[in-house]
């Protein structure tokens, strides 16, 4: 049982202008202050229960009957509820302002404390591990409630093949606040210290990278340039967190016998790897009908023979400059779910009216957008950084789904309501795409048609085949780091094998484009996590589809899926809408939904 704070999952899809009263998070509803006697108390509880749980239950459990094995998973649950409220606060308080000592330490602080308490709770899925299986299915069958846990049991045991001894396991468990945590909170602090010049401006990353959309080619190219000349002069850090993170990663791989860097993410997932490597190929395959012939088509329009690197995100020149104010992002999202079912704006609607978005950008403040679930008993909560352009829109309407979901999944218990990441952006993507929908169907022009599905294009292709690209540089990255340290100059280029190959023939890439790799979180706070973003559009546009075949009676089946949470494989869920992820030929239908636009947009030219 490890506890860490929420990650932050960037998002350059940012803009700027005047937004009205943008929400800030009131986090009383988890604690009212780091000094707050309820915190206090329960941190003081978390000691004394997990010394006692240990007590009553470790070298016992092989004894229990059902109904005290039931009570002990019950025991072990509330656990988990108060040490991730406890971190839920002191994570989502840091990434406010992570430049903020104060808040740096109460983190530190209490993943300390939570680490020490905890430790003694690491005999529980060793011992579940080492029951045998007909043992466990038994008590299974004597108790209807103790096998709804089933599949919190059959992730435990999924690591059976790669567990360590007790000892071992404990000091992993120990050790990790000064492993991966540290070099986590090191690369967060290094990133919100950045600053960057553009034009005499002193900016932050988002607001620098913000300007990769602007509609002045100059501006973008100032950006592009000024992003590449302060990651390169920080590099070195970066390499660092990088080769000491993989190396660390393939020391504990290495001592359990993971066969590849990718297994415990695909275990993690509750996902098959040929699943993946069928998704993964499927795009890779895909790239010169996808990527490469959109970004074609985009140069054309540039009236470019050849696209520059800032010239990746830049609006069409038919695109008017748009700044939506929040009141505007709120309306059209919640318009949108309600366009779906009533009962998805009424669960969006508490987000806005009662402090669980933290909107405006501001000093310090982790970049990208998020949605944390917290715990089961309290609410999630999302972070923007909103800059009021209309890719922005999506990215409200992104992490609103994150929040239905969770909102959703609470109901099975603290235990079951994690979705694995493949599932987890099922209900973002599928938010992105009810509100693109909604705007689609209102275009009055052939023009305003042309820059939403341009738009759309190009947010699919980042959050399919740029996440493919992202996975496949982890691959090698991972597979390099195992033959010695990487100067930044390998990284470098392990970085741009998978550029040109993903983006196609018509980009040039600058120098100093070969250090982008350093911003990316995903890549420090979660190894292969990306390939879940690619999963998850494929999976909403077969979704989709089915959904406008069906019409009535969809939306039931699809609340029932996000209830589920992560009580059932991604075979069961998807089972009722007659889909098959195990199915190679399913990627290619989602990828041909993508082709499709592209091809709508040729005609457009014609």
């Amino acid at each position: 049982m490890r506890f860490t704070p929420p990650m932050p999952v960037f998002d350059a899809n940012a803009g700027s202008g005047g937004l009205g009263d943008l929400p800030e998070w009131d986090l009383s509803d988890l604690y009212t202050a780091p000094d707050a006697p309820e915190l206090t108390r329960d941190m003081a509880w978390l000691e004394t229960a997990c010394a006692s749980f240990a007590a009553d239950y470790e070298g016992k459990l092989k004894t229990l009957d059902a109904a005290a094995m039931l009570d002990c998973v019950h025991r072990y649950e509330r656990i988990d509820v108060v040490a991730g409220r406890i971190m839920s606060f002191a994570g989502l308080r840091y990434y406010q302002n992570t430049t903020d000592a104060g808040r740096a330490k109460f983190l530190s602080d209490c993943q300390d404390k939570i680490t020490a308490h905890t430790t003694p709770l690491v005999f529980f899925s060793l011992e579940i591990n080492r029951l045998p299986d007909d043992h466990l299915t038994a008590l299974f069958t004597a108790s209807t409630e103790l096998a709804r846990y089933r599949p919190v049991f059959e992730r435990m045991r999924a690591m059976r093949p790669y567990q360590l001894s007790d000892e071992l396991e404990k000091f992993l468990h120990d050790q990790s606040v000064v492993g991966a945590s540290a070099w986590n909170k090191l690369f967060d602090e290094t990133i919100a210290g950045l600053s960057f010049d553009v034009h005499g401006e002193d900016l932050n990353l988002e607001g620098t990278l913000n300007l990769l959309t602007d509609h002045d080619r100059a501006h973008r190219e100032t950006a592009a340039r000024e992003l590449a000349r302060v990651f390169g002069e920080n590099v070195k850090t970066f390499a660092r967190v990088h080769n000491t993170l993989a190396k660390e990663k393939e020391i504990e791989d290495r001592w359990r016998g993971m066969p590849t860097p990718q297994t415990s993410r695909h275990l993690s997932n509750h996902v098959e790897p040929e699943v993946v490597e069928a998704l993964r190929n499927a795009v890779v395959a895909a790239y010169p009908r996808l990527s490469h012939r959109y970004y074609a088509l985009k140069a054309r329009w540039l009236g470019l023979d050849k696209l520059e690197i800032w010239d990746r995100n830049a609006p069409l020149p038919i695109e008017p400059a748009k700044t939506v104010d929040w009141d505007g992002a709120k309306q059209t999202v919640l318009e949108a779910y309600a366009g779906f079912s009533p009962r998805m704006a009424e669960i969006a609607a508490p987000f806005f009216d009662k402090g669980w978005i933290d909107a405006a950008v501001k000093p310090g403040k982790a970049p990208g957008a998020f949605a944390h679930p917290t715990v089961t008993e309290v609410h999630p909560y999302v972070m923007l950084n909103y800059l009021g352009k209309p890719r922005d829109v999506m990215t409200l309407a992104h992490e609103l789904g994150h929040g239905v979901h969770q909102v959703l999944a609470a109901g099975q218990g603290e235990l079951l309501s994690s979705t694995p990441l493949t599932l987890a952006e099922t209900a973002s993507v599928f938010g992105e795409m009810l509100t693109f929908r909604k705007l689609l169907d209102g275009a009055r022009t052939p023009q305003e048609r042309k820059t939403l599905l341009a738009g759309k294009v190009e947010d699919m292709i980042n959050t399919v085949v740029r996440q493919i690209a992202f996975y496949d540089f982890e691959c090698k990255l991972h597979e390099a780091r195992r033959g010695g340290e990487l100067t930044p100059e390998n990284i470098n280029a392990l970085w741009m094998s998978v550029q040109a190959e993903s983006l196609g023939p018509v980009f040039n890439f600058m120098d100093g484009y070969e250090t982008f790799w350093a911003y990316i979180p995903h890549f420090v706070h979660s190894p292969f996590y990306v390939y879940a973003y690619a999963f998850g559009d494929g999976l909403v546009n077969a979704l989709y589809a089915v959904y406008r075949e069906q019409g009535e009676g969809f939306q039931d089946k699809y609340f029932e899926m996000l209830r589920a949470g992560g009580s059932k494989h991604h075979k069961a869920l998807l089972e009722p809408f007659g889909l098959d992820a195990s199915d190679p030929a399913f990627w290619d239908k989602g990828l041909g939904m993508i082709a499709s636009m592209i091809d709508e947009l040729e005609a457009l030219e014609s």
